[in-house]
């Protein structure tokens, strides 16, 4: 199955719809097994690997992710996160924004190597070296990176991202496209260190979050220059219905285009004619809610809708029951 993934990416034609996912899909049922509390897997390469490893050896899912959030790049900006280390089922968050106007990070913001020295870059490098180690000659790894616009949200007051959109688009745009640079090097080294393609996860700049008007006019341009300085295969994942906005997608240059549940997938389909279409299982009312029964219905729906891989829509709820898993797979 690795070797057809692999195939699909690359543009060639393969006999099935695989199932797998570029995207979150650990289980606390993995953890378990593997020994590991979520708070504990994203400070050590060790553990995040085997905790990135843990669905395949559960289900045979022929996947992992890393890294194990979406984080890690505004934390090498100088974020601060939260780990949720008193045991919730909580994935890594940024706790405040390090700046109030775009401005402030066009001027503070720089591309030199030394910011690649802050942070988690290494670990999780290590981390998918492990996996590549151990697993990966039966599955693919996915390098996981958020949209230039999802980091902006993260380290910029969003209140006041908003309203310099109206009346500092320029510095917007800049920003972006510089958080994009930024990203592309963070993904290609993903690349270098074994993944075998790049997710960009771009929940908040997403069409169907701030429409296709604002998509066209701020998102799309950093998402053409991020895609174009990462190495190839690259498939986007976006949130919301986007339906509205598949003809923009189309247009970022991405190998694959990821959508979830919330989107008609015939209309999909048809729209991104000359892209992979993956998707687009509810993770939430079907994978994690629902029973096996409703999992294979629904993979059944998105087969017959032409997808040419099947994805949960979004990152799997961590209680995700791995049976459920097993039957999507």
């Amino acid at each position: 199955m690795r070797q057809k993934i692999l195939d699909l990416l690359s543009g060639k034609k393969i006999d099935e719809q695989p199932a797998f996912s570029g995207l979150i899909h650990i289980t606390e049922d993995g953890l378990k097994r593997e020994g590991l509390s979520l708070h504990e897997i994203h400070k050590d390469a060790k553990k995040m690997a085997k905790a990135a490893t843990s669905t395949f050896k559960l289900t045979g899912m022929p996947s992992a992710t890393l890294p194990l959030d979406l984080c890690s790049p505004a934390e090498m900006l100088g974020a601060e996160l939260n780990y949720f280390e008193g045991g919730e089922l909580m994935f890594p968050q940024v706790k405040r924004a390090l700046f109030d106007s775009v401005k402030n990070l066009a001027t503070e913001f720089t591309e030199g190597t030394e910011i690649f020295e802050k942070g988690r870059l290494s670990l999780i490098c290590e981390a998918i070296g492990l996996v590549k180690d151990d697993i990966g000659k039966d599955i693919v790894i996915s390098g996981m990176i958020p949209g230039a616009y999802t980091l902006l949200l993260y380290i910029c007051n969003p209140k006041n991202l908003f309203i310099e959109m109206k009346k500092e688009p320029k510095a917007v745009l800049d920003a972006l496209f510089s958080l994009s640079s930024f990203l592309a090097n963070i993904g290609n080294e993903y690349k270098k260190a074994g993944a075998d393609f790049i997710t960009i996860h771009d929940m908040g700049g997403s069409p169907g979050f701030i429409g296709p008007a604002k998509y066209e006019q701020f998102v799309l341009p950093a998402e053409k220059l991020l895609i174009e300085k990462l190495s190839k295969p690259i498939v986007l994942s976006v949130c919301g219905n986007v339906t509205n906005g598949l003809h923009l997608l189309g247009q970022t240059g991405a190998d694959a285009i990821s959508i979830d549940q919330t989107v008609d997938l015939v209309k999909a389909r048809a729209e991104l004619k000359d892209t992979l279409l993956f998707g687009n299982l509810d993770p939430v009312e079907t994978i994690w809610k629902g029973d096996k029964g409703q999992v294979a219905e629904a993979v059944r729906g998105a087969k017959e809708a032409g997808v040419d891989a099947v994805w949960p829509g979004c990152d799997l709820v961590i209680q995700t029951a791995v049976e459920n898993i097993k039957k999507m797979t």
